[in-house]
């Protein structure tokens, strides 16, 4: 019967809704006892035109809390049940490295949004972010992808660890800034590839060490994404040798040079304090950039404008993508004993109703309703 299996899914003890049909034999008995005059008058007539105290016209609030009662109490030892929503667990997904280029190259105005001049960093956020996030189109999103974020500039930094807090990375990576050398220092500016990659290395290491703790989270690949806009000329280690690490431990590299050939516009300031862009020479080491991907597996990638950058994410964002499995349970509560929820009121439970009633009912049929035999 279709009925009651609706009724076996929202209660647990269905059969306890029987104590309702008690529920019409309080009225009963109520309306049976108001009936019979205790006091027998030769006349009523002076009695017609009373309305009756207030307390008598009261006098059916007894019946109708211990009605209340008797249906929260019968509800609530049917047990009535609520499924949550189901939970998801990660189970299996890719472990990302994004390396940024933060170096001062990387103010060159060669890419543009909307229509707009931006600099490589500028564009490189935005396309970072679609390709995280999803753009609602060919980009999808890495909702199930643990991803985090080395920027590298003269020295390489973790800004951000492999996490699924994506708003996190995403909040980072808007508030990474391109190296100025004299504020910061020439010791703070340059290109340490090797660094870079190494230092992913050991995170997607320690990530590795630590998954074998941690049998819900389980790595399907380990891959970087390394941007750069110029040559290795900082760090201790030479991108050959960190990419042979990377691929001793299974982790693919795919490399993007971005920028223009040959010139590009860099914006300065000239003897009178007014802006300008200015076109100087730019050189991206793009046999190194080869080697690193051809050694790990990855693939090599060339952006010269936003609208290439977005299309080589796409392409990575495709080439990297596994069947996700997710573990999912559906825990039920029973509501009769959890607070009832009315947009901002908080209520008690149906129990605890039903015994507050309950106490008021006893209270007032002995009290202020107490009936005299």
């Amino acid at each position: 019967m279709t009925w009651w299996s609706d009724i076996r899914e929202l209660f647990g003890a269905p059969w306890f809704l029987l104590l309702l049909l008690l529920v019409p034999v309080i009225w009963w008995r109520w309306w049976r006892r108001g009936s019979q005059a205790s006091v027998r008058f030769s006349s009523l007539a002076l009695l017609r035109g009373s309305r009756g105290s207030l307390r008598t016209r009261l006098r059916f609030l007894v019946p109708l809390l211990r009605s209340l009662v008797v249906v929260l109490l019968a509800v609530s030892l049917a047990r009535p049940q609520a499924e949550d929503e189901q939970a998801r667990i990660f189970s299996e997904g890719i472990a990302i490295q994004l390396l940024v280029d933060r170096s001062g190259s990387m103010m060159a105005m060669d890419f543009s949004i909307g229509g707009k001049r931006v600099n490589r960093l500028d564009a490189v956020k935005r396309v970072v972010r679609e390709f995280v996030e999803g753009d609602k189109g060919e980009l999808r999103g890495r909702d199930d992808d643990l991803v985090g974020m080395i920027v590298f500039a003269g020295f390489a930094d973790s800004r951000c660890p492999l996490t699924l807090d994506h708003a996190y990375l995403l909040d980072t990576l808007q508030q990474t800034e391109i190296v100025d050398a004299r504020q910061e220092g020439r010791e703070e500016d340059g290109t340490a590839i090797g660094d870079a990659i190494a230092l992913a290395v050991e995170k997607l290491r320690d990530l590795e060490r630590r998954q074998s703790r941690m049998e819900a989270a389980k790595i399907k690949s380990k891959i970087m994404v390394l941007l750069t806009d110029g040559e290795n000329n900082r760090g201790e280690i030479s991108p050959q040798q960190a990419a042979e690490m990377a691929a001793a431990f299974g982790i693919k590299i795919y490399t993007i040079g971005a920028g223009t050939k040959g010139m590009a516009p860099f914006p300065t300031v000239d003897m009178f304090g007014r802006e300008r862009l200015v076109a100087q020479p730019v050189n991206i080491d793009e046999d190194t950039l080869k080697e690193i991907a051809k050694t790990t597996g990855g693939q090599y990638f060339r952006a010269t404008d936003t609208d290439s950058l977005k299309q080589i994410y796409t392409q990575i964002d495709q080439l990297e993508r596994v069947k996700v499995e997710e573990k999912r349970y559906a825990a039920r509560r029973d509501l009769a004993t959890a607070p009832i929820t009315l947009g901002k009121l908080r209520l008690p439970s149906l129990l605890l109703t039903a015994f507050g009633l309950l106490g008021l009912e006893v209270l007032l049929a002995n009290t202020v309703f107490r009936r005299v035999p």
